[in-house]
Parts: C-alpha cells; sequence; structure tokens
C-alpha cells in the first residue's frame, strides 16, 4: 500500500458533492418508520432462528439438536441487535461532532450528516424495542455485559480518524451480513429479518457518508498523525475483542443453563469456543476481510502500518 500524503483541507469537490446528493435521496426513499413500518403490531416467531448459520457458525457444534441450534441463535441474535444499539451510541455523536465543518459550508454534506444522526438515534430505539421484545419469549438470566455510554465515552476519547475507521468497518459488514447470510435464509423470523432489511437499506447510505468523511478527516493529517491515529485504530479493535471476549462467556454461561441436557465438559467447551469465534467473526473477521473496507484502508496507509495492523489482528484472525 502506498502512504498518503497530508493535505490542506479543500472544499468538497463536484464527484463528492453528488454521493452526499445521492445518499439523501436514497435516505428519503428508504427511510422507515419502527410501528407502521418494521414491527406492525407483530411478534418474534420462537420456533425460527434469530441469526442464520453462516453467522452463528452453529456448524462448529454439530452435536446440537435442531432445537439447542435455534435457541444457539437466538441468543446470538439477541446480542446481536443489542450490538448495534451499542455502537450507534458512538456513532451518533460523532458525526453531529464531525458534521459542524460543513455548518457554514457545503449545506448538502451537512444536511447528509445531520439525516445520518437522526436515522442512528432511531435505530437505538428500535434495538431498544428489540430487546424489550425478545424478554418475552426467551428465559430469564440473559445479560448484556458492555454498558454503553461507557464504551461510547472511551470511544470517543480515540481520534476522530480511528472511530471513522472503526464506524466504516461496521456499516460495511452490516450490509455483508444481510445481503450474503440474512436476506437468503429462508428459516429465519420474518420479523426478525425485517427488522435487518430496513437497519441494511439505511446504513447502505451511512457507509457511503463513512468513507467520505473518513478520507476528508485523513487528509488534514500529517504523516505522525496518521500514524498515531492508526494506533488507536488497533486499541479500539482490542477493546472491542475485550468486550466479544466478556459477551460471549455471559452468553454461552446463559445457553448452557437454559437448555434441557446437562452437557460434557468438553462440550460445553466446544460451545464457549464457538460463541467466541462466531462474535469475533461477526463484529471483526467480517468486516477486516470486506474488500470495499481494505480499498479505503489501503489508500490511506503505509504498508508499515498495514503491518501493524495484521500483526495485532493476527491472534483474532486465527
Amino acid at each position: 500500500m502506498q502512504a498518503m500524503q497530508a493535505v490542506p483541507a479543500t472544499p468538497a469537490k463536484q464527484p463528492e458533492v453528488n454521493r452526499y446528493a445521492k445518499a439523501i435521496e436514497v435516505s428519503k426513499r428508504v427511510r422507515f418508520d419502527i410501528d407502521r413500518d418494521v414491527i406492525r403490531g407483530r411478534k418474534f416467531d420462537f420456533t425460527k432462528k434469530f441469526l442464520p448459520d453462516g453467522l452463528s457458525l452453529a456448524e462448529r457444534v454439530p452435536f446440537l439438536t435442531r432445537e439447542e441450534k435455534r435457541f444457539f441463535s437466538q441468543v446470538q441474535g439477541r446480542t446481536y441487535a443489542n450490538m448495534f444499539g451499542l455502537v450507534e451510541r458512538f456513532i451518533a455523536p460523532k458525526m453531529s461532532e464531525i458534521s459542524r465543518d460543513h455548518w457554514l459550508g457545503d449545506q448538502t454534506a451537512f444536511e447528509a450528516l445531520v439525516r445520518f444522526t437522526d436515522e442512528e438515534l432511531k435505530h437505538q430505539e428500535l434495538f431498544r424495542r428489540i430487546e424489550a421484545m425478545t424478554v418475552a419469549g426467551m428465559p430469564a438470566g440473559y445479560d448484556f455485559q458492555p454498558k454503553p455510554n461507557e464504551v461510547a465515552g472511551a470511544v470517543l476519547g480515540a481520534s476522530t480518524w480511528a472511530v471513522l475507521a472503526l464506524t466504516c468497518h461496521i456499516e460495511l459488514f452490516v450490509l455483508q451480513h444481510y445481503r450474503e447470510s440474512i436476506e437468503t435464509d429462508a428459516d429465519l423470523s420474518d420479523l426478525w429479518k425485517d427488522v435487518f432489511m430496513h437497519h441494511a437499506r439505511e446504513e447502505s447510505q451511512h457507509a457511503i457518508i463513512d468513507e467520505l468523511e473518513w478520507k476528508r478527516e485523513d487528509a488534514k493529517l500529517t504523516p505522525a498523525e496518521r500514524d498515531k491515529a492508526v494506533g488507536d485504530l488497533i486499541s479500539l479493535v482490542g477493546a472491542v475483542d475485550g468486550i466479544l471476549q466478556a459477551q460471549a462467556r455471559a452468553d454461552a454461561g446463559y445457553y448452557l443453563a437454559s437448555i434441557s441436557r446437562v452437557m460434557t465438559a468438553e462440550q460445553a467447551s466446544q460451545v464457549r469456543e464457538a460463541f467466541l469465534a462466531a462474535y469475533r467473526y461477526q463484529y471483526i473477521v467480517s468486516g477486516v476481510q470486506d474488500k470495499r473496507f481494505q480499498q479505503i484502508l489501503g489508500g490511506m496507509i503505509t504498508p508499515q502500518q498495514g503491518e501493524r495492523i495484521g500483526t495485532a489482528l493476527a491472534p483474532i484472525l486465527q
């Protein structure tokens, strides 16, 4: 990868203005109301899976019965929704913060960021509603470990470049998960699929804006500042992995305590390993391996910085 030289900030070029405008156009077209368009008076079908096997990695636990695999996917699906509610807690404030750069300038970009922030606030409400709805159909004892405000505060303490990199990574894997796994699985709860269909439609515009704002931020940095930002990104990914390890332990414990049989120590160990592998794949690996993310990041960093990131990711990717 070639190193990117820092350049002074300049007004948005016409192709970039057009991309902000396109994001606004599509945002208006796909905008949804939680009750009218998504929930529509329905409840989750707990006779069906929430997450497809390609995301839950249920195939790594071959001794599970069909019913146990279904519950395996539902536990992970519950956390999947809560994780998005968590990350949107820091994404919305960051987008609101960087919108100030456009206050007295590009009003198209400003509108795109305002709409982005508004949609992320709506998504937080959606996922709070989803959590409340899952309580009725699942056993007691589930615990979502991270504290959203604490996590958001820690993330927002990192450089804007690193936060935008993490945000872009998240929004790209949202699209990948829906298009490649969720949309095509006929065995999922219909309501669950609709939640993530509408979520992905709005996130697809967010990914465009993420890329534009990340590149705009990158152009402001000196090589030394960018190198520090790469270190911030590595730290953020490490912190995410710490959250995933804690939640995987909690969810595996909840799962093992809730099913109708007692597993052997070896089986229980495989369940715990599968939860962690699934969460690392869902929230880190799938995004890192996304070609669009690799192209954007690769256009900003040096080969040496790429090696630093690769070394940090190696234990997770394995």
